[in-house]
């Protein structure tokens, strides 16, 4: 038994189920690997709900490792469920897929322009690189290559002996459907993601009942390739299976111990896997812990197969934010790959990390992802200095390093709104950037673009691919002369105090002071003051300050930091602008 490090981290989701888990594995499997699996259906984009599938058991297994245990996380890449539907909005396919409809997702060819062999690997290949991005380490397992090469024989076999068991099982939650009730469509920027979406769980039936009785396995056609396949007979010692496919019409008799081209559905295909690969800890979306659904199912299926059912806790949804404005969006839903674009790991990663399982949140496309990288950056200090709580603590850790080191970071992690708001002004000039940039902090300054990177380049892609033309930053080239002159004495005088002030305080902080303090000392107060010693009407004094220097700047009522596009203006433009 390995040493074990105890976590002081004892508050959080993620080390509440670490000691269930382990304590779980020692009693079913002492002195091996801790197996905890996620499932994936490449079926389309994998989108930020399908994460939540791998964060989940990702965490745990990683906290396991963290003390001193071996821990496998296994991911099923559910290659060889059939293709239900066309995706909409996905690049390089049109209506013409729809004649793969009820074939595997590997014989279904790639989007056109894809450098992947089929549809599964095109899908898989974007999934993959984000995890390694994410620190996600996993044993990868394809369901083709694990029905194509006769791994689950034995157990294929063992299901159709045993038939008449699984089919006693389904039949006790065989109930007649309700009429669906119609759903009014939610925007995809209000919509949640289901973590489920998209997987085999979601479409396959309990499998073949006919005239010959229920068996199930589903043989895809000889012929056509597709799942349209009824079982007509089976005998169980020669293993001799017939069938015949609705689509073509195809029929033959093969010998089930030598036949490859099939697989058992779903809700006998899981519990399988559970018991083939002693898995100890796989979470389930919602749809999958309902009374009824696979998961309450296989917990008795799988006792057929001689194994047990995991410790499984039901998650919830995944919203977005501000989808809308998404215009890198690859079929309709954002995925992994989509939020890295715009935020480093440990942000995502702490996204999923802090929240327990059963609670939903969002990830933040719009605005309200400044507001989150500001939380993040407050962590961080509190962290830092020890302030923050255990959990806090926890879910920090949890999300810059893993067991098997930290992520790679941000140097100089400057506010990420600033950052966007360099990137929006400057418009792709890195001279320009680097300058503003320096000028945020005179005394220690940055002596390469690269110090503030990759954050920097995640603010930019934010700003290029989710900030709306309209509301991009444009500086002016010439001053609002008619707006200058029409100013009276009041609005002159403010402006002189912020120009006589500009050389003294130009740097992030200086300028804060500054236009903050003129309103202030307008009023005759310091500019040192607290708003405890003001008025409440110097905040109304200071909105209208600030919107007239954002009419002269950039010719509207707001915009980026004052003091951020001041220093991205540069003096001698602020001079000119303002009419100096």
């Amino acid at each position: 038994m390995p040493i074990v490090a105890q976590s002081t981290e004892t508050t959080d989701w993620v080390s509440r189920f670490a000691d269930e888990v382990i304590e779980e594995s020692e009693r079913r499997a002492p002195g091996k690997p801790v197996v905890v699996a996620s499932g994936l259906s490449p079926s389309g984009p994998i989108h930020l709900g399908n994460l939540r599938e791998v964060m989940t058991p990702h965490l745990v297994a990683d906290e396991i490792r963290r003390r001193g245990y071996q821990a496998r996380h296994l991911i099923s890449w559910d290659d060889y469920d059939r293709y239900r539907k066309v995706p909409a909005g996905v690049p390089g396919v049109d209506e013409t897929w729809a004649e793969h409809i009820g074939k595997p997702l590997t014989s279904v060819p790639a989007p056109k322009g894809s450098a992947y062999p089929n549809w599964a690997e095109h899908f898989k290949a974007a999934m993959i690189q984000s995890l390694a991005e994410l620190g996600v380490e996993f044993d990868g397992i394809s369901q083709t290559e694990q029905y194509t090469s006769g791994v689950y024989r034995e157990q294929i076999l063992h299901a159709m002996r045993h038939r008449g068991d699984i089919d006693a099982i389904l039949a006790q939650y065989r109930t007649k459907k309700a009429p669906a009730k119609k759903q009014q469509q939610k925007p995809v920027d209000e919509a949640e993601l289901e973590a489920a979406e998209g997987s085999g769980a979601a479409a396959e039936d309990d499998g073949s009942s006919g005239s010959a009785g229920y068996f199930p396995y589903k043989p895809y056609c000889g012929n056509c390739e597709k799942d349209l396949t009824t079982v007509t007979s089976y005998d169980d010692d020669s293993t001799e299976l017939t069938y015949s496919c609705t689509s073509c019409g195809f029929s033959e008799t093969v010998r089930l111990n030598e036949f490859n081209r099939g697989k058992l559905v779903w809700k006998v295909d899981w519990p399988m896997r559970w018991a083939y690969e002693g898995v100890i800890f796989e979470p389930s979306g919602v749809d999958h812990s309902s009374p009824g659904s696979s998961f309450q199912v296989g917990g008795q299926i799988v006792g057929i197969f001689g194994g047990k059912q995991p410790i499984g806790p039901m998650y919830a949804f995944v919203g977005i934010s501000g989808m809308a404005k998404m215009s890198s969006s690859k079929g309709g839903v954002p995925t992994p790959a989509d939020a890295l674009q715009i935020m480093e790991p440990q942000l995502l990663r702490w996204l999923y990390a802090r929240r327990r399982p059963n609670q939903s949140f969002k990830v933040a496309f719009d605005q309200e992802i400044q507001r989150l990288y500001d939380e993040w950056d407050r962590l961080e200090a509190k962290v830092a200095d020890g302030t923050a709580l255990p959990a806090d603590v926890a879910a920090h850790s949890r999300a810059v390093r893993t067991a098997s080191g930290e992520l790679p970071r941000t140097p100089r992690p400057l506010p990420y709104r600033t950052l966007a708001s360099v990137a929006d002004i400057t418009a792709g000039h890195e001279d320009q950037a680097l300058r503003i940039l320096s000028d945020l902090d005179p005394a220690n300054p940055l002596a390469s673009l690269d110090e503030a990177r990759p954050r920097y380049d995640k603010a930019e892609a934010w700003i290029n691919t989710h900030v709306p033309a309209d509301q991009r930053t444009i500086v002016r080239d010439e001053p609002d002369t008619e707006l200058l002159k029409s100013l009276d004495e009041q609005g002159r005088e403010s402006l002189r105090l912020l120009l006589d002030g500009l050389a003294g305080n130009w740097s992030l902080d200086g300028l804060t002071h500054l236009v903050y303090g003129v309103p202030k000392v307008q009023a005759g107060f310091s500019a040192d003051a607290t708003p405890k010693e003001l008025p409440p009407e110097i905040k109304t004094s200071q909105r209208s300050f600030f919107a007239l220097l954002y009419q002269l700047l950039v010719s509207r009522d707001t915009g980026p930091r004052l003091p951020t596009l001041l220093l991205a203006v540069g003096q001698e433009r602020v001079r000119h602008l303002l009419g100096a």
